[in-house]
């Protein structure tokens, strides 16, 4: 009579494997993360070029930028009054793409609004003379937070890295 084997795994060999599996696992999320954090940052830097560009052709047809705000989605033309907007524009008239990517506005990694650049001392440049592009992530970003683009050429981020080339690379 021949003898019976048993074929399979020990539950040893299995637990083996799911730690291995598990080790694995640990290394490759974070660095899938940071992937997809790049990606996006990337995303929000060339939807701010893009704004800043479509700011100065604007600036050149109506000799003023235009600042808006853009919370959730919903976007505000921002302008002393109605009647003194910037080219005519309202609020739900701004002719600018107000997020970052291809996909629509539920898919965006970036709200896009536009202000008053920051004097050198204390107060604000007049729209007239500087704009500020920002890019405001979706998700959160703590790292670099918001990308900040100004007509001036002045680039910078408002998180808390100290290494700014991961903002501006």
């Amino acid at each position: 009579m021949k003898a019976k084997t048993n074929r399979g795994f020990t539950l040893i060999e299995l637990m083996i494997v799911v730690a291995v599996i598990g080790i694995l696992a640990s290394v490759a999320y974070p660095a899938y993360n940071d992937s997809i954090l790049k990606g996006r940052r990337a995303q929000g830097r060339a939807a701010l070029a893009e704004l800043l560009q479509q700011q100065e052709r604007y600036m050149t047809q109506n000799n003023c930028y235009l600042a808006f705000s853009n919370s959730g989605g919903t976007v505000t033309a921002l302008a002393p009054s109605p009647s003194t907007a910037c080219g005519g524009v309202t609020a739900s008239t701004v002719p600018f793409k107000t997020f970052s990517g291809d996909g629509g506005l539920s898919a965006a990694a970036y709200l896009l609004s536009a202000n008053t650049c920051p004097a050198t001392g204390s107060g604000t440049l007049p729209i007239s003379q500087c704009v500020r592009v920002i890019a405001t992530p979706v998700k959160s970003d703590p790292v670099v937070g918001n990308l900040e683009l100004m007509s001036n050429g002045t680039k910078r981020c408002t998180g808390n890295t100290s290494n700014p080339r991961l903002c501006w690379p």
